[in-house]
């Protein structure tokens, strides 16, 4: 087996695994059912500096979620409605959005009330230090009343109000832009004789393990904050083990942030998140709650002291909504401090981060994020063509030596020693770095990793229409070859069944297909070994990528044409004549298969001495 041919097999076993590891996507866990409320008190024990912030839950048979008064809110990209129950903003639904491709499916719900299946809320309250009681602060129970407003729209904000009796007057306004962002302002307005330190807060709860969590391995799902600059990811499982148990104490996971961060909970393209002010000094806070299956991000800010007669307050920005790229560099550029990394851009964010950068600006000037995908192929094609092209090169002078080895091969024998060092000389001679063939594959492994991260996790490509039959780049070809293409009166199999691997769409086989004429450059191996392993490598592939999202696939078929122009060239360029046509010809010759390629594929002879 000649050096070319072992660096062709390394190159190729090298994208197998790396491709065979993205497959073998992690199942679903059996999902918790969804947490109810409960008819008995419970006390959730937030612990502060001087003083414990107590939260008593949202189980008590008075707090009836759904009698309570709301506010709704109306904007450009949100509906729903605040609870005055606690002021919790806990009914959001995403207009722009819907659950399938389908304009007329439901809109993506977002946030839920207490009581519902996958319950999920934000609320803001303070937690007493000094001078007043903890009965006579307002939490997540506290039922306000509205003071100002009647709708939250991005032109009217909403002001709540709780006067607690013993001489405090609580207020939380709460205004909304036309995205996805709520600036909610705490204030206290102290009528009492006496002065008083309080701290401010927000949480965010979410009650079971949310049930469309897709629990990919190469997507983050959990709780995500950041600490002064430091990004933190912690998937459901993990965030259990900071739990919250009457029996067993506290066990909550409390980072102090110094200048500025945020805490809150993503999915695959919906997020929430606190934001205290820029500068403002906070505890990050995470915890579980087991006897009740509740999970919680708390963004606990200092203490205040507010004397007699004064008001003091505070600012709290809350994310519920898409994690669109635009909007998210928008709120980042207006101060939220790397806000665009609660995008999951993986590993390769030095990749992903320009990659999606330079297809968001493609498709402002296309339209169509398909025709994008494609245009991006030959942009990064052209990035990569001097590599490319050194690589090609150096393939095309191997092709020229291969009759000088094959007579070295025969002067040493079994002498490898010698073979080896002849080998070394000639390439020396000659110029040629017999590794350098396999660059292109090896270049192509992060990109296609970054690009497949970029397709996958960016909502920009969800339910992106390219043409025809295809609706969703995101989502794997609908089509399938056990319906001849929707000729045939019957469904296609259900995606996730063990017959979807073989029901194979038009652009998977039309990616076997250009792997495999791509391979017709060269003749076919002499070695059996070799030979076997390109002749199932395009067709294992197209299985193997059959059920990835179709805009990866898309940009994998152009980037094979592409790829297969070039080389073409290139070879023709330097004296080789790939016989394409003599070698498709070739492999559909079964007598022929244990024979040499036939003289038409031969190289031209070496000018070595």
């Amino acid at each position: 087996m000649d050096n070319q041919n072992k660096n062709l097999i390394l190159a190729t076993a090298l994208s197998f695994g790396v491709i065979l590891v993205w497959f073998l996507l992690f199942p679903p866990p059996a999902q918790s059912p969804a947490a109810y409320e409960e008819a008995v008190q419970e006390q959730n024990d937030i612990t502060v500096p001087n003083a414990a912030l107590t939260d008593s839950g949202v189980a008590a048979p008075t707090d009836n979620v759904a009698e309570a008064p709301r506010i709704p809110i109306s904007t450009p990209e949100i509906d729903g409605s605040i609870s005055l129950l606690g002021g919790r903003i806990d009914d959001l639904k995403l207009v722009s959005y819907h659950e399938e491709a389908d304009p007329t499916s439901p809109e993506v719900t977002l946030l839920s009330p207490a009581g519902t299946p996958d319950a999920y809320f934000a609320s803001f309250g303070w937690a007493a230090v000094t001078g007043v009681d903890a009965a006579n602060v307002p939490g997540p129970d506290t039922l306000w009343t509205l003071e100002e407003g009647e709708t939250l729209t991005p032109d009217s904000p909403v002001t709540l109000a709780w006067d607690n009796g013993a001489g405090q007057i609580f207020r939380t306004e709460i205004a909304v832009d036309d995205k996805f962002m709520f600036d909610v302002t705490q204030s206290v307005e102290n009528t009492g004789d006496a002065e008083i330190a309080i701290r401010p807060y927000g949480l965010i709860r979410q009650y079971g393990v949310p049930s469309d969590l897709e629990n990919f391995f190469i997507l983050h799902e959990g709780l995500v904050r950041m600490t002064d600059g430091e990004l933190e990811e912690l998937k459901y499982n993990k965030i259990e083990d900071y739990s919250v148990d009457p029996a067993e104490g506290t066990n909550a996971e409390r980072v102090d942030v110094t200048t500025s961060g945020w805490i809150g909970y993503t999915g695959h393209y919906w997020m929430t998140a606190l934001i205290p002010q820029d500068g403002t000094a906070f505890r990050s806070t995470s915890k579980y709650f087991p006897t009740r299956d509740i999970y919680q991000a708390e963004a606990v800010q200092n203490p205040v002291n507010v004397s007699a007669g004064a008001t003091a307050a505070v600012t709290t920005q809350l994310f519920a909504g898409a994690k669109e790229w635009e909007a998210i560099r928008e709120y980042e550029q207006s101060g939220v401090a790397n806000f665009i990394d609660s995008i999951d851009w993986g590993w390769f964010f030095f990749l992903t981060k320009p990659i999606f950068w330079l297809l968001h600006e493609i498709n402002v000037l296309i339209g169509n994020m398909g025709w994008s995908i494609i245009a991006l192929t030959f942009v990064l094609k052209l990035l990569v063509l001097p590599l490319a092209y050194k690589s090609y090169v150096s393939m095309a002078k191997m092709k020229e030596l291969q009759p000088d080895m094959e007579a070295l091969k025969e002067r040493a024998g079994d002498d490898r020693q010698a073979l080896q060092q002849g080998m070394m000389k000639l390439y020396k001679d000659n110029k040629v770095n017999p590794a350098a063939g396999c660059l292109p594959i090896l270049i192509q492994i992060p990109i296609f990793f970054s690009l497949y991260k970029v397709i996958f996790v960016t909502l920009e490509l969800r339910h992106a229409p390219w043409v025809g039959w295809i609706n969703d780049l995101s989502a794997p070809d609908p089509s399938s070859i056990l319906n001849l293409f929707g000729l045939l009166p019957w469904g296609t199999p259900e995606i996730g069944s063990i017959f979807a691997i073989v029901s194979l769409g038009i652009l998977p086989i039309l990616l076997g297909v250009s792997m495999w004429l791509q391979q017709k450059l060269n003749p076919t191996p002499t070695d059996p070994t070799q030979k076997m392993i390109f002749a199932w490598m395009p067709w294992v592939f197209m299985f193997m990528l059959g059920t990835f999202a179709s805009g990866l696939v898309l940009y994998w078929i152009t980037n094979n044409t592409i790829t297969f122009m070039q080389q073409y060239i290139i070879m023709r360029s330097h004296g080789a004549k790939p016989d394409v046509f003599g070698n498709i010809k070739e492999s559909f010759n079964r007598r022929r298969s244990g024979n040499k390629p036939a003289n038409s594929n031969k190289p031209p002879k070496s000018k070595a001495k």
